[in-house]
């Protein structure tokens, strides 16, 4: 950074605080310059912080730690930010927050973040009452945290199978648990990230997924493996039930993770591929044979079959696919003996968006949404599809069955709705289980509405608005506006504003963009923002902020942006395409350098969303999306926060990094770029409430004070 621009760039600073703290907030550290050309397909590429990608390279660590120290020098002294942490812990800490719930027998699993509690917690309800089976924070440390990543009970209730990881890294070991008496199994298996333990009927053991490459490492993902545990023995003998090139007849790419899949009284069972596409890779065999590893497995489905969810029930095999129907349509098959080629059409596609499926003893139930909110639907045993009327417009983050019983369990939340676990009786009738206490938080005197944007195509992208009523819509509003825009996932339906009411009750807009490459429209809305399409996401962001423009709820100087994980790609590329239309951006945990995915652990199963880097083709479309690379020098950049956990096992830390230093470098508005760093928490997933609250009051104090100057 030249002398001029440190000068301009402390002068803005102190326009936000008082000269007094800005004298005293340490400087952001010069980055070393180490440039590096890649070719690729005859075109040179300079990286000029490939060290970054070093984790023991000597400068890596003191060069977060003196970026934190500038963004918490920063932080700390913006005068709104006390003021808005009291305020987002008082909003989390009397909420509960449900997670999900699992009923096994006579028992009734569900994880929840009690009132008041730093992390997640399983309970386990049973004869009318409740227990703790697993709480992660009594194994915290002052320095440490664990958090609970995922969980399986066993069919009839009795075991539990769960994963621990520590400081938000998602490297879970797998724990076993004896539900009647809380006593944990001394089986512990390690890299068990994506688990996903599927059990025998008779709860005596369970298949599941294991990584096989080495941590933090552009392998850790590949090729891992489907084995079987039995309680009792020792896992190091587990028997291998599926690798990548164990048989000959089952093919497939090392991106691509095996796991199979039991279900009650079936006979038979699924060995289902997945990447980070939402189809999966399907095939059959009789569970005896799987068990004893001499499965000759049967194709049920190919990638191509576009099949995005399933359920087996006995012999019934029941498919949901988009191919041809982007919407979804739900299909009937043989287990034993499958074929898409025969199946029968069982629900036709409609204006929904069918997205799972959950089989309880009165039939069907199908979870389904159009543009964000989301529908649940009964598919009866009697071949009737009805609508059950939700209490209130919402999403539907969880619908849990048990076979056996009629009815589902759901976990709905809505804008202004916290998050509570419904029941859905076999009559239609939905009601709160009381199991979620509800908050007294009054959102009264808020209010939502659901607008939509023209595109440059002509599409109306769909946004939705929370703020306070009574709001002049005079231009003059604070706003900060979230988007996403990849996999397929709808990440913004409606869910309750929580820590974001913080925000409104300071006068700014909240609001969240239903870009394309999401899943709220189906599969061509996911396609409409994937590959070589993907600079259709940015800007139906971009198409959004005018909109909101020109009806006056905000302006430039007042607008802000932000996004996650993915969604760094959607606030990087905007801000370059459109740096004058933003007074801030914030990149939470950002993707920002995707063309050198090849450098981290969760790289090359990415492939299929956004494009190979062996490829023309794909270097193009990585290209375009690579918002570090395309920073130019000189431009005048609104103000930028990025934040990253060094333990991210999602999205590497040299992501947000490399874009800070080059963004430092080459900005000529004065404005501040920041990196703040939890040394601490990974991706977020198991982040504690109070990590939680302390980067949204200081995501909230840097907004107000770019959009404000307060």
């Amino acid at each position: 950074m030249t002398t001029a621009v440190r000068l301009m760039y402390g002068a803005v600073l102190a326009l936000s605080v008082s000269a007094a703290f800005a004298a005293d907030i340490p400087a952001a550290p010069v980055a070393r310059v180490e440039p590096v050309t890649d070719t690729y397909f005859g075109e040179a590429v300079v990286d000029r912080y490939r060290w970054m990608e070093n984790d023991k390279d000597p400068d890596w660590l003191p060069y977060l730690k003196q970026q934190n120290a500038h963004a918490r020098g920063l932080l700390d002294a913006l005068p709104k930010r006390d003021v808005l942490l009291t305020r987002i812990q008082q909003l989390s800490g009397d909420v509960a927050t449900p997670s999900r719930m699992q009923k096994a027998g006579a028992r009734l699993f569900f994880q929840q973040r009690p009132a008041g509690a730093n992390n997640f917690k399983l309970f386990v309800r049973e004869g009318g009452k409740d227990r703790v089976l697993v709480d992660p924070t009594k194994l915290d440390t002052k320095t440490s945290h664990v958090s609970l990543d995922w969980w399986q009970a066993s069919p009839d209730g009795s075991k539990l199978a769960y994963g621990l990881s520590k400081d938000g890294s998602e490297d879970s070991v797998l724990h076993i648990m004896d539900v009647r008496t809380g006593a944990i199994l001394k089986e512990r298996i390690a890299d068990t990230q994506g688990a996903d333990p599927n059990w025998l009927d008779d709860s005596s053991g369970f298949f599941y997924n294991q990584l096989t490459g080495k941590n933090n490492t552009p392998e850790r993902y590949l090729d891992s493996v489907a084995r079987f545990h039995k309680l009792g023995t020792d896992p190091a003998k587990d028997p291998l039930l599926m690798k990548r090139g164990l048989d000959p007849a089952v093919k497939y790419e090392n991106i691509q993770a095996p796991s199979i899949g039991t279900a009650l009284h079936s006979a038979t069972a699924l060995l289902i591929l997945s990447d980070v596409r939402p189809e999966k890779r399907i095939y059959a065999a009789p569970l005896r044979d799987v068990i004893k590893g001499k499965a000759k497995w049967q194709v049920v489905a190919d990638f191509s079959d576009e099949i995005t969810n399933l359920d087996l029930d006995g012999d019934n095999l029941y498919l949901l696919s988009t191919k041809g129907h982007p919407r979804g349509r739900l299909l009937k098959t043989s287990a034993s003996a499958p074929s898409l080629a025969k199946a029968t059409e069982v629900v036709a596609e409609s204006k929904l968006v069918l997205q799972g499926i959950t089989r309880a003893k009165d039939g069907l139930y199908l979870r389904a949404m159009d543009g964000g909110p989301s529908t649940l639907q009964r598919l009866g045993n009697d071949g009737k599809l009805t609508t059950i009327a939700l209490p209130f417009e919402g999403t539907l983050r969880a619908v849990e069955a048990d076979p056996a019983a009629a009815g589902v369990l759901t976990v709905l939340t809505g804008w202004l709705e916290p998050a509570g676990i419904w029941s859905v009786s076999a009559d239609g009738k939905v009601s709160d289980t009381g199991i979620t206490p509800k908050p007294a938080i009054d959102t009264s005197a808020y209010t939502t509405e659901r607008r939509y944007a023209t595109a440059k195509d002509g599409t109306q992208i769909p946004y939705s608005l929370i703020y306070k009523k009574g709001l002049k819509m005079d231009g003059k509003n604070p706003a900060f506006i979230s988007a996403y825009g990849s996999y397929g996932s709808a990440a913004y339906t409606p869910s309750f504003a929580g820590r974001t009411l913080a925000l409104a009750d300071q006068g700014a807009i909240v609001g969240y963009a239903n870009v394309r490459g999401g899943g709220e429209f189906g599969r061509q809305w996911h396609r409409a923002g994937q590959l070589e399409n993907k600079p259709n996401t940015w800007r139906d962001l971009i198409a959004v902020c005018e909109d909101m423009n020109a009806k006056g709820y905000t302006s430039p100087q007042h607008l802000a942006i932000g996004g996650r994980s993915a969604g760094g790609i959607t606030m990087g590329r905007a801000l370059e395409e459109r740096p004058d239309l933003f007074a801030a951006v914030v990149s939470g945990v950002g993707w920002h350098n995707p063309l050198r995915y090849v450098a981290e652990q969760n790289g090359y199963g990415e492939e299929p969303e956004w494009g190979a880097i062996a490829d023309p083709a794909g270097f193009k479309a990585l290209k375009s999306i690579d918002s570090y690379q395309l920073v130019a020098d000189g431009t005048k950049y609104p103000a930028i926060m990025l934040t990253t956990g060094v333990t991210d096992p999602r999205v590497a830390p040299f992501h947000p990094a490399k874009m800070a230093a080059r963004l430092q470098t080459a900005t000529a508005s004065g404005k501040p770029v920041i990196l703040r760093v939890d040394f601490d928490a990974g991706h977020g997933m198991g982040s504690t409430r109070a990590q939680q609250d302390v980067e949204a009051a200081d995501t909230y104090a840097f907004i107000l004070s770019q959009t404000t100057g307060k």
